[in-house]
């Protein structure tokens, strides 16, 4: 089984992606990490680098297709990512909610932890969210015509804006059991 995991920022996917991984004894590939490092490379900020894959899809090609071999050669993985879904299209999708608001919230609380420094106030990390968010969309359509948010796109929808990271580990590992189970079921009948 493979397990992708998508939705707003702050909505707690790194942290549901890393306990589930760990729980689970499986890898976990953080797709938001390859394109801050392809950045990084390149002397640009995330949100640089984003504005940059507006007109050149290269940005997103490749870790695109890395994620897509990984599907293709690999199971039993838990992989984070806005397009992860679409590439591995027989995955478990998860999608994570949240508002815009609390999202910026618990972003700015994990910055002030030492990770970013750079967003001043709450308001800074909502206006970011939402940058970002438009140039995700923007991107992710006119390169390959979808909409990562869209709910449609993934089997299961949470909305985390009033769950304890581990209210939404609860609920997420009760659907991968039964996911499991229907799995098991159907590829191997009872005699």
């Amino acid at each position: 089984m493979i397990i992708s995991i998508g939705g707003n920022q702050g909505s707690g996917k790194s942290t549901l992606a890393k306990r589930l991984a760990e729980v689970l004894g499986w890898p976990r590939y953080y797709m938001g990490g390859l394109r801050r490092e392809a950045a990084a490379k390149k002397g640009l900020t995330l949100a640089e680098y984003n504005k940059l894959g507006e007109t050149d899809p290269q940005t997103d090609l490749e870790v695109d297709e890395y994620q897509k071999k990984l599907g293709e050669t690999e199971d039993n993985f838990v992989i984070e990512g806005r397009t992860s879904w679409h590439f591995i299209p027989q995955s478990l999708k998860l999608y994570l909610d949240v508002s815009d608001e609390e999202g910026a919230k618990r972003i700015f609380k994990e910055s002030r932890s030492g990770e970013d420094n750079s967003m001043k106030t709450p308001e800074d990390v909502l206006n970011s969210v939402k940058t970002r968010r438009t140039s995700d969309r923007k991107r992710y359509l006119q390169f390959f015509g979808i909409d990562t948010y869209d709910l449609k796109n993934y089997d299961y929808v949470i909305n985390t804006t009033h769950l304890t990271p581990d209210e939404v580990f609860d609920k997420v590992y009760m659907l991968i059991k039964e996911a499991l189970i229907k799995e098991l079921a159907i590829d191997k009948p009872l005699i």
